[in-house]
């Protein structure tokens, strides 16, 4: 079994779906291939997909990306509704503001009150164009309503390293990639993206509660297969994997990177990807 991950190291994709995958070999008794396939927003691994034999031996590890990519191209070489069929969600995770430490700021209002000083010359990053920080980025910056420029790199872990530099001056990237920077004081956080406070971070307030009312964004993760995948086997992997996301050491481990479980049926997962597709292209 090969469980496609369309996301570079470091994403929040990446831990996830490896926390997940290395389970569910042990409960099938087979041995799974975990390959890292990223570009173009996730549709390099997604097309891997969309194109392998219907027989449950090859799986999509996703993340918002999944639908915000699609929100952005005119055009998709594979439909992203039709062409996937959802086994379930896996977990839900906050993103954080950060901005580089030399700036100095100590909330979400400076921040905002630097980028209206200097419209045009603040710049944000992100894993790629289309991408779930890209979207939580464009999303700020319209609430905030500020003029600030996006620069998108290959990954979140490029994209971090240009804020740590200063080169940009700030992201909003998954919790679980940038703690450890900031524990380090090489990234400054300012809030997050959550309704409610991370568990990671119980004193840092959200970017809602710092004058930004309604602001919410989180990333999700799912696992999909080929659409002609046969029920029984969907259902089959949707049982192993919802019982896998039950087990108390995945549990620890997923809050560990900031994300907490949050497994669905085939069906209500289809639904949330429709959903979430439509509500990305509007």
């Amino acid at each position: 079994v090969r469980v496609v991950l369309p996301a570079a190291p470091g994403s929040l994709t990446d831990p996830v779906g490896r926390i997940v995958s290395e389970e569910l070999g042990k409960r099938l008794g087979q041995t799974l291939i975990i390959e890292n396939r990223p570009g173009a927003g996730g549709i390099i691994g997604s097309q891997i997909v969309v194109d392998a034999t219907p027989d449950g031996h090859t799986l999509l590890s996703v993340s918002s990306a999944h639908v915000t990519s699609p929100a952005v191209r005119a055009k998709m070489p594979y439909d992203t509704v039709k062409d996937l069929a959802g086994i379930t969600l896996t977990a839900n995770a906050t993103y954080v503001l950060a901005a580089t430490p030399s700036l100095n700021l100590k909330s979400v209002q400076d921040l905002i009150a630097l980028a209206k000083a200097k419209p045009g010359q603040i710049n944000f990053s992100s894993a790629g164009s289309g991408s779930g920080t890209h979207f939580a980025g464009e999303m700020f910056k319209q609430s905030a309503n500020i003029d600030v420029v996006h620069i998108p790199f290959k990954g979140i872990p490029e994209s971090l390293t240009d804020v740590i530099s200063g080169r940009v001056q700030f992201t909003m990237a998954p919790i679980a990639s940038s703690v450890s920077l900031i524990k380090e004081g090489r990234l400054r956080a300012l809030g997050v993206s959550s309704k409610k406070r991370s568990s990671l971070y119980p004193d840092l307030p959200t970017i809602a509660e710092q004058g930004i009312t309604g602001f919410e964004w989180d990333s999700w993760g799912g696992l999909l297969a080929p659409a002609k995948t046969p029920r029984a086997i969907i259902n089959k992997l949707n049982r192993e994997v919802v019982k896998i996301l039950a087990m108390p050491d995945v549990i620890d481990k997923l809050r560990a990177l900031g994300a907490e479980p949050n497994p669905t049926t085939p069906e209500d997962m289809d639904a949330y990807v429709a959903r979430q597709l439509k509500n990305a292209i509007q």
